[in-house]
């Protein structure tokens, strides 16, 4: 697309249109940086993803359930379209249903999903379009995903069926496996820590850090690199 234009497209990874969704595997990515400086943030705080995994582990049955284009199925107000025109070389255009590029788009997700399952809370998690359910025996695990798909339905909120997962002993959460012995980290990304350069930026001790409650021993040095950035906190 023309430089002027503000938007980007950008294909799936193997370059091919998929028949069984909507968009056919492409993602348009507006520049809307001038309207983000001016809008005012919504400072919704998300769950943290530590306690999430630790609320979510150690059952023995997992429901897995992904939203389907989760922003796309919030409605911007009539009034507010017209702040997300753009123009390209087929004409101008505005969004009517909410665009991953807007400043405040994962609070105002986390938030209507939060109210969608406010009194679900024992039941299930829910982290942006990621809902795990789960159930402490078998029976109990089918009437909680019974109540959330029921409340799906209640709320208009469509599913990805491709991604959702039903009855499975283990599972992806928040790209943590978890199950009834608890929480592991996915061995593909083991090897991926194994081959992670030094760190020489804040943000890669940071990032470092990040891993640690995966790595034994790791609070015996943990001190010596946290005084790395102790004036950056």
């Amino acid at each position: 697309m023309p430089k002027q234009s503000g938007i980007i497209v950008v294909q799936n990874d193997k370059r091919e249109e998929v028949s069984t969704c909507l968009t056919l595997g492409w993602r348009v990515c507006i520049d809307y940086r001038k309207l983000n400086v001016v809008t005012r943030k919504d400072h919704f705080l998300l769950p943290f993803i530590d306690q999430v995994l630790e609320r979510v582990s150690g059952y023995p049955f997992y429901y897995f359930l992904d939203g389907y284009s989760g922003y796309f199925q919030i409605e911007i107000a009539v009034e507010d379209q017209e702040k997300t025109t753009f123009t390209c070389p087929f004409g101008t255009y505005a969004y009517r249903r909410m665009h991953f590029s807007l400043c405040n788009a994962p609070a105002t997700f986390q938030r209507c999903m939060l109210s969608i399952s406010i009194d679900m809370g024992r039941i299930m998690e829910v982290f942006m379009d990621d809902i795990t359910i789960y159930g402490s025996a078998f029976d109990k695990g089918l009437v909680n995903l019974e109540t959330m798909l029921n409340r799906c339905i209640e709320k208009d909120l469509v599913l990805n069926w491709e991604k959702c997962h039903f009855m499975v002993p283990q599972g992806m959460s928040l790209g943590i496996i978890i199950s009834k012995k608890g929480i592991e980290v996915d061995k593909a990304k083991v090897e991926l820590i194994i081959k992670l350069p030094l760190p020489i930026t804040v943000k890669g001790v940071r990032q470092f850090l990040g891993h640690a409650r995966f790595l034994g021993g790791l609070s015996k040095i943990s001190l010596n690199l946290q005084d790395l950035f102790v004036n950056y906190w």
